[in-house]
């Protein structure tokens, strides 16, 4: 009769491992996604707006890439000074020798170019030669500026050249000269048109008409001289009286009779 109680077969090692293994190889499985899945929302979320990068990134985006610069085409130009000039354009090929552009202060290589003289070293500057362009590449230097950079330069390297001075300043034009003499008895009739208004009251400091106390300093100052004030403006009085239309025939007319008015003789 067969044995009832047969005998179990018992697992080997390795097949209890495989066991072990399959049975959490679903858990890993399962953790790895929800790990996976937290990473990609966090992913999608915007960064924090207060951290200092998050301010840093901000400003990076948004700043402008260039700057405008309102000038003035009609104001004087103030030329630059041969150093100036040198630490604005010609250090960056002078100072390492780039292109073969003789070293500032090296001797050696300056020492030639020194011997050219300084017309010719000046022309080579605003011509261009070998590997410099015309100028240094700036096309807005003026002559002088380039003459004084030259002479920066070379000078440094041992020459005894005179960089070109600045222009003197243009001499003040002249007071404009009085039309003809001046008729006081014409001169009325175009004061009370233009004149009335401020030299009648007395408004904004004009010296009211017939006022000789107020007239005086002002008729010391003599007839051409009032007569320009009167042209050009001063103080709180407009050139004209405000009048642009006013020939100066009858500006000068009104001035002969406000003068005259208040003590003064043509």
């Amino acid at each position: 009769m067969a044995d009832s109680h047969a005998k179990m077969t018992q697992a080997t090692p390795q097949e209890i491992i495989i066991s072990v293994l399959a049975g959490l190889f679903a858990p890993l499985l399962a953790i790895f996604l929800i790990v996976m899945l937290v990473l990609s929302i966090q992913d999608k979320h915007l960064p924090d707006t207060t951290s200092e990068a998050a301010q840093k990134a901000t400003l990076d985006r948004i700043k402008p890439f260039a700057h405008l610069v309102a000038l003035d085409a009609n104001a004087p130009k103030v030329e630059k000074s041969g150093q100036e000039v040198f630490d604005a354009v010609c250090t960056t090929c002078h100072t390492p020798g780039a292109l073969g552009a003789p070293k500032f202060g090296n001797k050696g290589d300056w020492g030639p170019r020194i011997s050219q003289g300084y017309e010719t070293l000046v022309k080579h500057a605003l011509e261009g030669i070998r590997q410099m362009p015309p100028r240094g590449g700036d096309g807005d230097l003026s002559d002088t500026e380039v003459a004084r950079a030259v002479a920066y330069m070379a000078d440094a390297a041992g020459a005894k050249f005179k960089a070109p001075e600045a222009a003197a300043p243009a001499a003040p034009a002249a007071a404009a000269a009085p039309a003809a003499k001046p008729d006081p008895s014409k001169g009325k009739a175009v004061y009370e048109a233009n004149c009335a208004a401020c030299h009648a009251t007395g408004v904004a400091g004009a010296p009211k008409m017939g006022d000789k106390a107020a007239w005086g300093p002002r008729v010391s100052q003599g007839y051409a001289t009032l007569y320009s004030h009167a042209l050009n403006g001063i103080r709180g009085m407009p050139a004209k009286g405000g009048n642009a239309s006013l020939s100066e025939a009858d500006l000068a007319n009104a001035v002969g009779f406000l003068m005259t008015q208040g003590g003064g003789k043509l």
